[in-house]
């Protein structure tokens, strides 16, 4: 799911995988348009080694699409 929603908001923590584009980064989760008020604090992800990652508070995946 890429930072580019067309305005709509993203639930929060609703999905288990996301897949980003380079424009997404630098990745942070919660992203940017996801409901925060029922979420953890803003941790940066790093995608750039292996196209993958994981955020240490809900457990979120993180892919990035080429």
């Amino acid at each position: 799911m890429s930072n580019t929603n067309n305005g709509a908001e993203i639930p929060a923590n609703a999905e288990n995988k996301y897949t980003v584009t380079k424009q997404d980064l630098p990745l942070h989760c919660p992203m940017d348009g996801m409901s925060l008020w029922n979420s953890h604090p803003r941790v940066f992800i790093s995608l750039e080694k292996t196209g993958k990652g994981k955020c240490p508070y809900c457990g979120a995946e993180y892919v990035l699409e080429d």
